[in-house]
């Protein structure tokens, strides 16, 4: 079989989340599944690092797909182009964008459908093209795959789907996250904190990842906590106005937050590793990788107790209303002060955490990509 892949997103140092997913299920995908040829359709020249197995031929289309516009062109053009040019059987896309009026079975991977909730959290050009073109491609896709039963009830219930043409493959976490030694942990506080205890927050800091009521949580915490405890942000930050903006200029403890940008998976390993908690109170949520990470770092967590991120957390996490500062104060204070509490939620994250693994996520994601081409 010949099996087309969207690639788009392996670049390399700059895998998000679905660049992430992309990469972890191809490389076992390709190796596993040695009968099949793969085309890996990139928009750039690849790295050699993404061509996984000898049954991997990288394809270079134009253009760039990195705006709207371009967006349309490569996938409504190119990529339909190169799905007949090599007589592909199978199109899989792992970031939810899929090519248009073809006749080759698709599998499109929607991790999430925030963009309909809250249209304000994208550039009016990105939203325009998603309100526009997400609905046609999950209609059109052969199959659908996401990555939480509440994506699927989500996705199923905006765009009017039958349920049973989703399937849910989870996420998984980078094996770079595991318990760090007290002496690996001093070292990474030393260098990040000047040794001071901190909260950790890891995303791309948009606005519907929160962290503006998490700095009003962190200030008024850091008025009756005793540790000194510092807050470190590890993310590329594509919005800074309005609320967010407001919230960290008029903190009080605002010298106790560190922004640190992006980090290799390596460097926030180290980082979450060495963190006293993972506060991660976004409002919207396909899966939520950083909360799973968290629990192979056996570190705890306080999260939201909204869309996917109370299925991934089970009993092993805080939740509690993302937008209750004062909520989220007192559950970092709980976890800055109570060790038996923190013992007992990282003891429930080990065992949450066989729940996902990218291994499954790949073996998931094959077998859905087999009823795309063979639906029963």
């Amino acid at each position: 079989m010949r099996i087309a892949v969207n690639t788009r997103l392996l670049l390399p140092g700059k895998l998000d989340g679905i660049g992430w997913f992309t990469a972890e299920t191809l490389r076992r995908i390709v190796k596993a599944h040695p009968e099949h040829d793969f085309f890996f359709l990139f928009d750039r020249k690849p790295d050699p690092q993404f061509l996984y197995a000898p049954n991997v031929r990288p394809v270079v289309l134009c253009p760039q797909a990195r705006h709207p516009v371009l967006w349309y062109m490569f996938f409504q053009w190119s990529v339909r182009w190169a799905l007949k040019r090599y007589k592909i059987d199978l199109f899989l896309s792992p970031d939810g964008y899929t090519a248009l009026d073809t006749r080759v079975p698709t599998l499109t991977v929607i991790h999430d459908i925030n963009f309909e909730h809250s249209p304000d959290n994208l550039r009016p050009s990105h939203q325009r093209y998603m309100t526009c073109f997400s609905p046609q491609f999950a209609r059109y896709s052969t199959r659908i795959a996401t990555v939480s039963e509440f994506s699927k009830r989500d996705i199923a219930e905006t765009y009017h789907l039958p349920p049973e043409k989703i399937d849910v493959v989870y996420d998984g976490a980078h094996a770079d996250y595991r318990p760090l030694s007290l002496e690996e942990q001093a070292r990474t506080r030393e260098h990040y904190t000047q040794g001071h205890p901190y909260f950790l927050f890891v995303s791309t800091i948009i606005k519907r990842k929160n962290l503006a009521t998490l700095l009003r949580a962190f200030d008024r915490f850091r008025e009756s906590d005793t540790r000194d405890m510092r807050l470190v942000v590890v993310g590329h930050r594509v919005w800074w106005q309005d609320e967010l903006k407001a919230a960290y200029d008029t903190m009080r403890h605002q010298e106790d937050v560190l922004f640190v940008g992006r980090a290799d998976s390596g460097e926030l390993a180290r980082l979450m590793g060495s963190a006293t908690a993972l506060a991660y109170p976004s409002l919207f949520e396909g899966f939520g990788i950083p909360i799973l990470e968290a629990f192979h770092s056996e570190i705890p967590v306080v999260t939201s107790n909204c869309t996917s991120m109370p299925e991934v957390a089970g009993d092993a996490a805080l939740l509690v209303e993302p937008t209750d500062a004062d909520a989220l104060a007192n559950a970092l204070s709980r976890l800055a002060t109570d060790d038996t509490l923190r013992q007992q939620l990282v003891a429930r994250g080990r065992e949450q955490r066989e729940h996902f693994s990218w291994d499954i996520t790949a073996d998931l994601l094959w077998q859905s990509m087999m009823k795309t081409v063979n639906p029963q």
